[in-house]
């Protein structure tokens, strides 16, 4: 319970007074010595309420809404779940962002803001009307969470000394201090505790220990982001802060018998790729502390019980007739997803969409949208109902109808690491997981395993056929332990698995993006890439066995480009409808010519363009791990640089000129949720929000990344920023 008198201004409100992390004077530095660029004291979290921005004069009336959705049964609350509240702030798009709206706890009791908001006649109430009410009614968003402060912060990890290049070094120094902005606590005293009687009414589900935030928009905790902040948090050896975020997902499991996609309760409806047992595995290897199973091992069962009996149906195989069974997102909701209700919202109803659907079309397009969300790869043509024909839309979304690689592969390794986890001391159980995960196997390799174009694809069950449209989903197998034998038969073979990964090194400028398909704007297609999926590739080229990787890096014949190495078919596009890659400066709005060799821009001896140097008897697969690692070091790198980050004597601050190219001149350099494949300076783009730095997830893979490749990173040529065709933020490539 909380009490409070008044409504807080629209300012900023500084929660801590000093900043954590400093950027010091420093000298070059000798390859393998590491000074300390990172001062810590108490960490600063600044919190910004938004100003509503309406888009239409206050006297203007509001817009006519279709009728109100079914209740939730699975949301708590009567603000923020789906009633004439929440849809009427939406349609009047108060805010740019319309997660801003359910991330404001009441400043009164439900019952006050439903009554001040009965007192509106929704046929003649103006936008000013609602301003007023939000102001009086409602607080900032994020003020439930405040600054977590680590008496154990390392300054300077251990496997900096394994970082030999000076500026690679330093710079992943810069982002490890980055941890102590991120991480946050619950400030209980400021949580509305009771949803049905209390002083207020908020979302955040309260949590008890520490987590790491994504950032940005991204202000709570949430479920798959922090597997890959855990691998980060562990080569910083803050093993605490690992802990802590494990407490909280087994909290969530007994309260809720799953982990939510996120700590807010309009997550309540799904989860999201089930890796909690990953996590708790990699925790316990790493620091030998096995009391945490005590607790964390009945729990798991708990979680992948819940995914069983949720998710999982039997599967027929059309291709030999045997039955599996096998997982989906699939969640079972009939409203537009609180956090993007405005989104969900239109694309059911605008007319600009085609004509509005049915209330019973709608309920069942809210599911596949909160099924997309679910998933994590929100959104993407990947799971349209015909995936990669034209752009029909997120109107078409079918993924409650797919049966995906992705998950079914993370939950093959859920049971056999549980598995492991177990050991002698109950075997019944082991044997239990090795044989749910064995038949999870063998549906992956049944259904999704394509032979001839050595790829997977995701299982369609409107089609009772496997796909054909390729994604970086086809990685996760073999990352997970999963290696077809058609890929253990011959080094050719599996370099024909990652043939696609050859391909962006030399054609394009950046990293390996989820699809080829760049024509639908959505944010898990190209030119999108995202830190999550580079990890996986790296994981997935280590997991080959030696004997496979031991030739050279393949090279195209005569007159043919690295597209003429990918397997027939694989990619299911020619190579003139893949991207283009764009020039730079005056030809920007050119791209590099589409196929032959003259497309591979990026090729070097040995090497590629941003991709460290080659070493003789490299091995294929050492060579793609090199440059993956190379490349995605540089984007993070490049673009931090491009938004204002410096560091004296080794990156100097670009001039004003240049960062008013990327409005960065009051900046100091942007960690980004997401890259392109494009370019190695610039964030990625699309989806249904604007790009987040911060950023969680994408530091965790650097600091991975500085860990196990450290010596074999070369700093890199970042390009010049140069206006381009597009908007004074974006920048062509190079």
């Amino acid at each position: 319970m909380r009490g409070r008198t008044g409504k807080l201004p629209y300012v900023v409100i500084w929660v801590a007074l000093v900043s954590l992390l400093r950027l010091a004077s420093a000298a070059p530095q000798a390859p393998t010595t590491t000074t300390n660029f990172v001062e810590t004291s108490v960490p600063t979290l600044t919190i910004s309420t938004s100003v509503p921005s309406p888009t239409v004069p206050l006297t203007a009336i509001l817009l006519s809404q279709v009728p109100l959705p079914p209740v939730q049964s699975w949301c708590i609350g009567q603000i923020f779940c789906s009633g004439a509240v929440l849809q009427t702030i939406n349609i009047t798009q108060l805010y740019s962002d319309p997660k801003t709206f359910v991330d404001k706890p009441t400043s009164k009791s439900a019952q006050r803001v439903l009554a001040d908001f009965a007192t509106f006649n929704l046929t003649t109430v103006t936008e000013g009307d609602l301003v007023n009410f939000v102001d009086n009614d409602f607080l900032g968003e994020g003020l439930e969470l405040e600054a977590a402060v680590s008496t154990k912060f390392n300054t300077i990890p251990p496997f900096l000394s394994n970082v030999t290049d000076p500026l690679f070094n330093t710079f992943a120094q810069i982002v490890d201090g980055y941890w102590t902005q991120l991480a946050r606590n619950t400030n209980q005293s400021t949580v509305c505790d009771d949803y049905t009687n209390g002083e207020c009414e908020g979302t955040l589900i309260p949590l008890n220990h520490t987590f790491i935030v994504p950032g940005g928009r991204f202000r709570e905790q949430y479920y798959w982001d922090s597997y890959w902040i855990i691998q980060g948090l562990l080569k910083s050896e803050l093993y605490s802060i690992v802990n802590a975020p494990l407490q909280n997902f087994m909290d969530e499991i007994d309260d809720f018998g799953f982990i939510p996609n996120g700590g807010r309760t309009y997550y309540l409806d799904r989860s999201q790729s089930p890796l909690f047992v990953n996590m708790v595995y990699d925790y316990v290897v790493v620091t030998n502390d096995t009391s945490i199973l005590q607790r964390a091992l009945p729990l798991a069962e708990i979680e992948l019980a819940w995914w069983a009996s949720e998710r999982t149906i039997e599967v027929t195989s059309p291709y030999t007739n045997w039955p599996y069974m096998l997982a989906r997102y699939s969640v079972n909701n009939t409203a537009p997803r609180p956090e993007s209700y405005i989104t969900d919202y239109l694309i059911a109803n605008d007319p600009a969409n085609g004509t509005p659907l049915t209330q019973q079309e709608a309920e069942a397009l809210y599911g596949e949208l909160a099924s997309g969300a679910e998933s994590g790869w929100d959104f993407t043509a990947r799971f349209e109902m015909f995936p990669q024909f034209g752009d029909p839309g997120p109107r078409t979304y079918n993924i409650q109808n797919t049966i995906p690689i992705c998950l079914n592969s993370i939950l093959y390794k859920a049971h056999t690491l549980l598995a492991d986890l177990y050991g002698d001391s109950n075997s019944t159980a082991s044997a239990a997981h090795l044989q749910t995960a064995a038949n999870i196997r063998a549906g992956i390799l049944d259904l999704m395993w394509d032979a001839s174009k050595l790829a997977f694809y995701d299982f369609n069950l409107t089609s009772n056929a496997r796909n054909s449209f390729f994604s970086a989903a086809t990685y996760y197998p073999v990352w997970v332990g999963i290696i077809p034998d058609e890929v253990l038969s011959s080094q050719s073979n599996a370099f024909g698995y990652f043939a696609a990964v050859n391909l962006v090194m030399n054609k394009y400028n950046g990293t390996v993006p989820t699809t080829f398909v760049d024509w639908t704007g959505q944010q898990w297609d190209a030119p999108n890439t995202w830190a999550p999926h580079q990890y996986i590739i790296l994981e997935a080229l280590n997991a080959l066995p030696p004997n496979l990787t031991t030739n050279a890096l393949p090279t195209p014949g005569f007159g043919q480009s690295t597209y003429a190495l990918v397997p027939s078919g694989q990619l299911n596009l020619t190579e003139s409808q893949l991207p283009g890659q764009p020039l730079r400066g005056a030809h920007a709005s050119q791209n590099v010519t589409a196929t032959g060799p003259g497309s591979d821009i990026n090729a070097l001896n040995g090497t590629v363009v941003n991709g460290g140097n080659s070493s003789l008897g490299e091995g294929w697969a050492t060579t793609l791990g090199r440059e993956v690692a190379n490349r995605y070091f540089t984007s993070a790198l490049c673009s931090w640089h491009a938004t204002g980050g410096s560091i004296p004597g080794l990156l100097p601050r670009l001039s004003n000129s240049e960062l008013n190219l990327t409005d960065s001149v009051n900046n100091t350099g942007n960690m980004y949720e997401k890259f392109s494949m494009l370019n190695v300076d610039s964030s990625g783009s699309g989806g249904e929000y604007t790009v987040q730095a911060g950023f969680g997830w994408t530091n965790g893979v650097l600091l991975w990344v500085a860990a196990n490749y450290g010596q074999l990173l070369v700093a890199p040529v970042c390009p010049a920023l140069v206006p381009s065709a597009g908007s004074a933020s974006s920048r062509a490539a190079a």
